[in-house]
């Protein structure tokens, strides 16, 4: 990730990976992710991105040779492929999920446009990690002037994978620097994308949590009481740091997680799944995530009204990229 940009999101996902551990409610879903995994689409993504697992739930086709979907439904995040595509459609009588742009609906690519076709491309969505979801104690965090639920902080279904999060506050908050130390799992043991979390799942940083029952992960909940048995030996996080504000000027339904080296940064970028979204299915290419490698984009999306919704996902797609251009 560009730490210079501050697009730490997700250090390697893109969405969310599943938290199982007791007395963790639900989190958002990966997955990042975010990016970037979670329930659902998240947890997929994370293996996925670094990579890859299918979806929980499976996987339906349109059609033969045709591109996948899973997950995907009304104003919470991409209507069904038999509505047309991944394109956000609000329930009856709902406000729309994507704002309706001033003026005309940009058109697809001509035949003669400047750009090129990727096909077989893989797409997954990611969003700030909501606190009302998380279930921690309040504690304060470096970089911040309030308190904030420790797993909004420090779980892999947080701010310190998915990058950004809107607090309790409804204002948006982002982690400015990573600390030292990578992941462990609900067990505590240290765990990479290195290896495609070979230990098992990421669950939490390598620190700021407690040692619960046989040196699991651990941590304070805001009804009482703890997660996995009550702690007793603090495992510090040394450098992380957090700030106020978005890390990168992106918009929802417009903005698009890359790898690079596949799609330059700054591309427009053309997807038919999202034709009806309100922007004629283009984006830009402004974000990038430490497990979206090749042929993968992370459409950047508001959070889904449960953090049971998994999100889009679908494979197979064939998206245009037009690069910025390059003065000589």
């Amino acid at each position: 990730m560009r730490l210079a940009q501050l697009s730490i999101r997700r250090l390697a996902m893109t969405a969310a990976i599943v938290i199982a551990a007791p007395g963790i409610a639900a989190l958002p879903a990966l997955g990042a992710g975010s990016r970037h995994a979670g329930p659902g689409a998240r947890a997929a993504a994370a293996r996925r991105r670094s990579t890859g697992s299918p979806n929980a739930g499976g996987h339906s086709s349109p059609g033969a040779g045709g591109p996948s979907s899973t997950g995907v439904g009304g104003a919470s995040g991409g209507a069904p492929l038999l509505t047309g595509g991944l394109s956000p459609v609000p329930a009856a009588g709902a406000t729309p999920a994507v704002p309706a742009p001033a003026g005309a609906v940009p058109p697809p690519p001509g035949r003669h446009a400047r750009g090129r076709w990727l096909s077989g491309v893989t797409i997954t969505q990611y969003w700030p990690a909501p606190e009302s979801w998380f279930v921690g104690r309040l504690v304060s965090a470096p970089g911040l002037t309030g308190r904030h639920r420790i797993d909004w902080l420090y779980s892999a279904q947080g701010v310190s994978m998915q990058g950004a999060g809107i607090g309790l506050d409804g204002r948006l908050y982002h982690i400015q620097a990573l600390g030292r130390g990578g992941w462990v799992t609900s067990r505590g043991l240290a765990t990479s994308s290195l290896d495609g979390w070979a230990a098992g799942p990421p669950y939490w940083r390598a620190g700021n949590f407690w040692r619960g029952r046989g040196r699991s992960v651990t941590f304070p909940l805001a009804a009482g009481g703890w997660s996995d048995g009550r702690g007793h030996g603090y495992v510090p996080l040394r450098g992380i740091r957090f700030a106020a504000g978005p890390a990168l000027p992106l918009s929802y339904w417009r903005s698009l997680a890359v790898d690079p080296s596949v799609i330059p940064l700054g591309s427009r970028v053309y997807v038919p799944a999202y034709r009806d979204d309100g922007y004629g299915g283009w984006f830009v290419a402004q974000d990038t995530g430490g497990a979206i490698g090749g042929r993968h984009i992370d459409v950047y999306r508001p959070p889904p009204p449960t953090p049971l919704d998994p999100g889009g996902y679908l494979t197979g797609a064939r998206i245009f990229v037009i690069a910025p251009h390059r003065g000589h």
